[in-house]
């Protein structure tokens, strides 16, 4: 079925598990929310955060900070300034419909509000869903401007799916994201806009708040389903299952690189704003990676030459959930690469670079799996069908280190609900884990 081996054993140390794995998403219905989940993780397990305008810290330790969505975290182990790094990298962003800037309006008798699709999502899965939603607030306050995180658990929206007697063809509806994804909220006159709701929760004045980036999510709880509890459905797999995987590894990996026993810093970064392009002041196209990586060379007393020799050293794994071959449409995927849920890891190759995958890095990958007694896959797309990318090529091209993408296999990519094995949660992690020991 397309893997190296299948040799499965699910009794792995790095702590992953389904389980954790749901408890991880339902915290984090927003790319705020991840960094703030991660972020108590990693405070919990000894690590100082620290803000980019400070001075960095010159001392060994454990080290993290965040911009908005997205967070480095990395542990600092000796004063070699050439001493290599490596670097387990995802997104915390997910598509998804977000709210517009001027959000209210009236229809028909019904409340609305304004929605629009972030990213690539398969628009048609978020109706008729109860929907939350959660983000972060600009507020003025006495100091200047500061972000509150902000999210509503309740069912305040919906967005109604036409009646199949209405279509204009039975069964056949073209949606239209600019005119049929704004959601109700409620009906007759709204006693409050809808911003002023989002303020309130927040504790704050309607007129306090000067921007927001707010996002709905789905609020049926993450779960491990299947006859046997095989299965994940969850919201948000690609690209939290990652997340969650990667900060299993890089949990793991921190005392040793403590203690000195591994030959490079481990570093754990996860970006926003993958799903649109990455071209942000937080996205892997920004200086967030290679600022956090220079700056740590530098505070070891390192110099430009030393930076890039630790860079020519360095290895990063581009972590992105994978396509599982789907058993309806077998015949969308390449057929001399069937991915197989529950079969381990997948190696991610792109003879056009819509990967970072080279040899060097496959084979660095493939011999971690080996390490960590994993099954590994390799995934190509259709050479007639458009490949998606991932963080790896702009982190390769922006950084100059060695990369490769890799993923867990999963059905139903950018749908508001997504599914995977349950046995693919600790495999995948432990692969990470590999890597950074």
């Amino acid at each position: 079925m397309g893997t190296d081996s299948f040799l499965i054993d699910t009794d792995f140390d790095t702590g992953a598990d389904a389980a954790g794995l749901c408890e991880f998403i339902d915290a984090s219905p927003s790319p705020f929310h991840a960094c703030a989940t991660v972020a108590a993780r990693l405070t919990a397990a000894g690590f100082t955060e620290i803000v980019e305008t400070d001075p960095w810290p010159r001392e060994p330790g454990r080290y993290l900070l965040r911009r908005a969505g997205s967070l480095v975290a990395w542990v600092s182990a000796g004063d070699d300034p050439t001493r290599p790094f490596r670097v387990i990298g995802a997104h915390t962003d997910s598509p998804n419909l977000r709210i517009k800037q001027h959000p209210d309006a009236e229809r028909a008798g019904w409340q609305m509000v304004g929605l629009e699709p972030y990213g690539g999502a398969l628009v048609a899965t978020w109706l008729d869903r109860d929907l939350g939603v959660s983000g972060r607030l600009a507020v003025r306050t006495d100091a200047g401007v500061e972000h509150r995180l902000v999210r509503i658990d309740d069912p305040v929206l919906r967005v109604p799916q036409l009646a199949i007697h209405l279509a204009e063809e039975r069964g056949q509806f073209k949606l239209d994201p600019q005119r049929h994804l704004d959601a109700v909220w409620g009906l007759g006159a709204a006693p409050e806009s809808f911003i002023g709701h989002l303020a309130a929760q927040a504790g704050v004045a309607e007129s306090a708040v000067l921007g927001w980036e707010v996002m709905t999510h789905d609020l049926t709880p993450s779960a491990v389903t299947g006859v046997s509890g095989e299965l994940v459905s969850a919201p948000r797999l690609d690209n939290l299952a990652t997340c969650y995987a990667g900060l299993e590894a890089f949990l793991s990996a921190a005392d040793r690189a403590a203690a000195g026993e591994t030959t490079a810093d481990p570093v754990l970064v996860l970006f926003d704003h993958e799903e649109v392009g990455s071209m942000s002041e937080r996205g892997a196209f920004s200086d967030l990676l290679t600022s956090t990586l220079e700056r740590t060379v530098l505070a070891r007393d390192g110099d430009r030459e030393d930076y890039l020799r630790a860079l020519a050293g360095s290895l990063t794994v581009s972590g992105d959930m994978a396509h599982a071959t789907h058993p309806n449409h077998a015949e969308r995927h390449e057929p001399a690469h069937r991915i197989v849920a529950g079969g381990g890891p997948v190696l991610k190759v792109n003879q056009n670079l819509r990967y970072a995958s080279d040899a060097t890095g496959a084979a660095a990958y493939a011999a971690a799996c080996d390490k960590a007694g994993v099954p590994l896959q390799r995934y190509v797309h259709r050479a007639d069908l458009p490949c998606g990318s991932t963080i790896g090529p702009i982190a390769a091209s922006r950084t100059g280190i060695v990369t490769v993408d890799v993923g867990a296999p999963q059905l139903a990519m950018h749908s508001a609900r997504e599914l995977m094995a349950a046995a693919d949660v600790p495999m995948y992690a432990a692969s990470l884990a590999a890597v950074l020991v």
